[in-house]
């Protein structure tokens, strides 16, 4: 493979994870999206401050995922990105978690424990692939 094609694929992929990750995190403004994602952060994590409240946390995320998204299509941020992606996936792995252990009340949300984590793995290593490589 040619160095232009490799170019291309790579950029194909890049442009498609900082979709997906634009994209998941837009939901994280949908109303009813915020209620159930709220929802799912454990209540070791809750804060009884307002500015910290699972909503605010939503949102949070949501500004996150936006960001290193956008972040991973600008070449003076795109290790960064990767990087913070990586460790954002790290950070919001126990509200999964948490959901895997509730089925019942999260219902498609609540991807079993074993196949999310291989997932959130698999997702990490394209990140830092579709980051680090030039």
């Amino acid at each position: 493979m040619d160095a232009a094609t490799w170019d291309v694929i790579l950029w194909i992929l890049r442009a498609l994870v900082a979709l997906v990750f634009v994209g998941m995190g837009v939901n994280h403004f949908v109303p009813t999206s915020v209620r159930t994602m709220a929802a799912m952060i454990p209540p070791a994590l809750r804060s009884s401050s307002p500015a910290l409240s699972p909503r605010v946390l939503v949102w949070f995320t949501g500004v996150c995922e936006i960001a290193g998204g956008l972040g991973l299509l600008w070449p003076p941020t795109r290790v960064a990105a990767g990087i913070a992606l990586v460790v954002f996936l790290a950070a919001v792995f126990p509200a999964n978690a948490y959901a895997a252990r509730h089925r019942d009340r999260f219902g498609a949300l609540a991807i079993p424990f074993w196949p999310r984590l291989v997932g959130q793995i698999v997702l990490a290593a394209l990140i830092l692939v579709v980051a680090l490589l030039p």
